[in-house]
Order: C-alpha cells, then sequence, then structure tokens
C-alpha cells in the first residue's frame, strides 16, 4: 500500500515537471521567465518531496495502527476459543456423569427385574400346590354331589308315594303359586309407581309454570270506558257545540261516541265501550280543533279521513307486534285483526298486551318443556292468535274461540294453531301438544293478580265469603283474606284446636273453596296455631 501511494505521487510530481517544462520551452526566450521557471519548478519539487515525507510518515502510522487492530483482533479469537474449549470440557464432565448415573440405574433396574423373577417363581410353585390341593378338593365334591343326587332322587320318589303326584305337577302348582304371587306384588308395586309418578308430575307442571311466569314479567295498564280530551281553553267548547248542538250531534253520529261537556275546566269526556270509536271521535276532534273549521260537513269529513289513518295504525301496530314477538308469515287479515286487539280489553286487560305475554309464555313453557323449536314457533304463535274471535270484522253468534279458529282456518293456519285457537275455552277437542299449553298460558296471563279488573262490589262479596267459610269452622278465632284474596289466614284457639286439626282443618278449609267458590288463579290457606303464656308481675 506504502509503495502504490509513493508511485502515485511520483506520477503527479512527473506531470508537474513536465507542465514547467513546456512553459520553459515556450519562454526560452525569455531569460527572466526561464529563471522564474526554475524557481518554481524546484519549489514544486521541494514540496513534492516535503509532501512524499509526510505521506511516508502517515503510511507508518498507519501501518502501526493496523498491527495493533490486529493484535487485538487475534487476542479476541484467542479468549472466545479458550471460552468455548472450556465450555466443552465442561459439557464432557456432565455427559460422562451422566452416563454414569444411567449405568447405576440400569444395573438397579435389573437387579429390581431379578427379584421381580424370584419372587413370580416362588407366586408358580404355590400356586401349583394350591391347584393340586383344589384338584382332590373338586373330586371329594363330585363324589358327594353324585350321592347327594342319589339322596334327591329317593327322597322325590318318596314324595310323590306320599303326595300322590308327580314332579311335574308339583312344580306346575308351585309355578302358579309363585306367579299369583308375584302378580300381586306387582300389582302394589305398580300402584306405588304410579302415585309417585302423578306427584312428581305435578311437581314438574308446578314447576314449570312457575318458571314460565317468572320469566315474564310485564305490566299491564288497564283500560276505562272514557277518553278525556284536554283543551286548551273553555272557548273552544262552544265550537265544539255549534249552533243548537248541531257540530256535537253530527261529531256524536259519526264516530257513535257520547260527548260529555260539562264544567270541567279545559275538558271534555269522551264515553264509549269500544275503545275504537273512542280513538276515532279523539284524533276527528284533535284534528277539527286545531283546524278551526268545526261544521256538520267537515265533521264527517274528517271522521272518514281518521277512520282510513286509524287503519294504516291498525296494520302498522299489527306489523309491529309480529316482529316484536318473532312471528312471521301471517296473512294479511290476521295482521290487521292483531293490530284491532291494541284497541279492546277484556275485563279491564288491554287484549294486545295479554295475547302478546301469552305468546311469550306459551314459548317459555313448550321451551321448559323440552319440545322442538318448530312446536315452540307454533305455540308462540297460537298464543298470539288465540282471541282473535273477540275483534271480529262482523258480528256472529259463534264463540270467539270458534270463531277464531274458523278466522284462522281461512287464513291458511296449520291446523294445530286452528286447534289450540278452537279448544283453549274447551269447545272444540284437544289434539295437539300446544292446545293445552296455549289454555294454560291463557289462565296464567288473565287470572294474574292486577291483570283483569273485578267490579268492587262482588270482590268485596268474594273477600266476605271467604272469611265467613273460615269462621264457620269450630274453634276458629279469625279468619283474614290477603293479597287481594289470594291467601286466607286462619288463626285457631290453641286449647280447642290441635296441632294434628290444624293440618286437617287446612284441608277442609282449602277443599270446601275448592268446591263451593269460583275465584281465578289459587288461594293458599295457611292455618296459625299460638299458645300465648302470659303473666303480670306486680
Amino acid at each position: 500500500m506504502e509503495s502504490t501511494i509513493i508511485s502515485a505521487i511520483i506520477a503527479v510530481v512527473a506531470v508537474l515537471i513536465g507542465i514547467f517544462l513546456g512553459k520553459l520551452i515556450f519562454a526560452r526566450n525569455t531569460k527572466q521567465q526561464v529563471d522564474e521557471a526554475e524557481q518554481q519548478a524546484k519549489k514544486i519539487i521541494d514540496d513534492a518531496k516535503a509532501h512524499v515525507e509526510a505521506l511516508k510518515s502517515g503510511a507508518e502510522t498507519l501501518k502501526e495502527k493496523k498491527i495493533l487492530e490486529a493484535k487485538e483482533h487475534f487476542l479476541q479469537l484467542k479468549s472466545e476459543h479458550e471460552k468455548d474449549v472450556l465450555n466443552r470440557n465442561q459439557k464432557l464432565v456432565e455427559n460422562e456423569a451422566r452416563i454414569k448415573e444411567s449405568e447405576a440405574r440400569i444395573k438397579q433396574q435389573q437387579q429390581s427385574t431379578l427379584d421381580k423373577n424370584n419372587a413370580l417363581q416362588k407366586q408358580i410353585s404355590e400356586y401349583d400346590q394350591l391347584k393340586e390341593s383344589l384338584d382332590k378338593q373338586i373330586e371329594v365334591v363330585n363324589i358327594k354331589r353324585t350321592e347327594l343326587e342319589k339322596h334327591q332322587e329317593e327322597h322325590i320318589k318318596r314324595l310323590e308315594k306320599v303326595s300322590g303326584l308327580s314332579a311335574e305337577q308339583a312344580k306346575s302348582e308351585l309355578i302358579e303359586l309363585v306367579k299369583e304371587e308375584a302378580r300381586t306384588r306387582a300389582m302394589a308395586h305398580v300402584k306405588e309407581i304410579m302415585e309417585e309418578a302423578k306427584i312428581n308430575a305435578s311437581k314438574e307442571a308446578k314447576k314449570i309454570i312457575i318458571q314460565s311466569i317468572q320469566r315474564l314479567g310485564s305490566e299491564q295498564a288497564i283500560e276505562n270506558a272514557i277518553t278525556v280530551f284536554n283543551l286548551e281553553s273553555d272557548e273552544i267548547k262552544g265550537q265544539i257545540i255549534g249552533r243548537e248542538g248541531r257540530n256535537i250531534r253530527a261529531l256524536e253520529a259519526a264516530t257513535g261516541v257520547d260527548l260529555i261537556i260539562d264544567d270541567t275546566p279545559e275538558a271534555i269526556v269522551l264515553s264509549c265501550f269500544d275503545p275504537l270509536r273512542r280513538e276515532i271521535a279523539r284524533l276527528s276532534l284533535q284534528r277539527l280543533v286545531q283546524d278551526g273549521r268545526i261544521h256538520p260537513a267537515r265533521i264527517e269529513e274528517v271522521v272518514e279521513k281518521t277512520k282510513k289513518q286509524l287503519e294504516e295504525q291498525i296494520m302498522e301496530i299489527g306489523e309491529r307486534t309480529i316482529i316484536e314477538l318473532g312471528v312471521h308469515g301471517l296473512h294479511k287479515d290476521l295482521v290487521r285483526l292483531v293490530g284491532k286487539m291494541r284497541f279492546r280489553s277484556s275485563y279491564g286487560q288491554n287484549l294486545l298486551m295479554h295475547s302478546k305475554e301469552t305468546a311469550n309464555l306459551c314459548g317459555i313453557m313448550a321451551a321448559e318443556l323440552g319440545l322442538g323449536q318448530k312446536v315452540i314457533k307454533l305455540a308462540k304463535r297460537a298464543g298470539l292468535l288465540h282471541d282473535i274471535g273477540k275483534v271480529p270484522d262482523e258480528e256472529t253468534e259463534l264463540s270467539h274461540a270458534l270463531l277464531g279458529a274458523k278466522v284462522a282456518e281461512r287464513c291458511g293456519e296449520h291446523a294445530s294453531i286452528v286447534n289450540a285457537i278452537g279448544a283453549h275455552h274447551d269447545e272444540m277437542e284437544m289434539t295437539y301438544i300446544i292446545s293445552p299449553i296455549v289454555q294454560a298460558c291463557d289462565a296464567i296471563s288473565g287470572a294474574r293478580p292486577g291483570a283483569r279488573r273485578e267490579m268492587m262490589q262482588s270482590y268485596l262479596q268474594r273477600i266476605k265469603d271467604l272469611e265467613g267459610l273460615a269462621m264457620a269452622y269450630p274453634g276458629v278465632e279469625k279468619a283474614y283474606a290477603i293479597q287481594a284474596g289470594r291467601e286466607l289466614r286462619v288463626i285457631v284457639e290453641a286449647d280447642k284446636v290441635s296441632d294434628a286439626d290444624s293440618d286437617r282443618l287446612s284441608f277442609e278449609i282449602a277443599d270446601k273453596i275448592q268446591k263451593e267458590m269460583q275465584y281465578p288463579g289459587q288461594i293458599k290457606v295457611t292455618v296459625i296455631r299460638e299458645l300465648r303464656a302470659v303473666n303480670i308481675a306486680r
């Protein structure tokens, strides 16, 4: 590398000398120029020599640096090699120790195998001795069995002589006796099993019903027979009545709703048993008040428009309901009837809310019974449609159950759904498994506390009769009907009624209530017997 650098420097110097010589040739006519050229050439040569010397010293320095780096690299490689050799020696030592352990383990296993073989040989010899002993015992047993058979034959012959019956006849008679005894025991066992099955079935049925009710919690709003229409001011009442009452008469004639305009401030009462007609009257009155033009011709026009609008709303309600319940593919007429149920009530219970609750209960109960997904969907569908006979488009003499079954059949519903609708009040024979499910869920929804409204007089009378029935028994001190008549608590006198009598009294009261009274759901009878010892310290 050093020689290469020097050669390059010499070449550069030669080039420079050549250039100056050229200049010297061109300037030979002028001596001064020649002198200057010589001086410059000398100066350049001196500079070149100095540069060469500097390059030589730099090359020496670089050489020494490279030698030092090479030595350091060699030392590093030597150290790594020594570490590698040390690691390999350690691994060899570990492998030797592992091999020694393996050899010791193999020797131990060989010794253990030898001991086991010796023990096995000893057991084999013991087994051989035992086999010889057993063979001798078997020979003795065979001899004794032969003797026993002979004695048995002689005994059978003696018995035949004494009884006058052959062995086959005695066997047949014995078999008949055993059969009769077994039949008697089997009948008793079957009876026990049937009673146990009835108890278990009753428990399971109650469990399924309770779980279905607990899994469905919904609130029902009791509808009234009136709707209150609020006004901004009492001045509008005069416009609604009209001259000589013609406007109010036209509105009542068009809607079939009674308008009660009294001294109640800023309110008009719409009275009608039909919620659908009340809704038409409310919407029509709202439009008329907002428009301000109230006269007989305008009233009739608005009522007609409201009826059409309500029909669209009914379809929308029906479609929203079937989407909410996941019941698809209903006929258009059935969707309309489902929407109409929103404006009907039964014993104060909204019909659509009751049908939705029944549908959900049917789906839950079918799932609790372990029925298939198809049956669950059919049960839910039947629960929704079971009361469509209560919202007919035309009056008929058929009951709502039979009418609903007829409508469902006409709309192409499945035979099981038709049967469930017609049989939920026992007016048709139940032929499908979903029919009793729909009937039970309808009863659950209707009998739930607060679901349906009773007349106050009949409710109070039923509570009074319930308490009077319990008070008629001897030993009863007090009787209270609580939880809206769902529970009867009877307090007896401790000195007249024992604990055993309390149990009997509870059963008798419950049985008498079941036979003599009519009530929704069930009534729990609790007999309380308490002995109090009271003394006063003075």
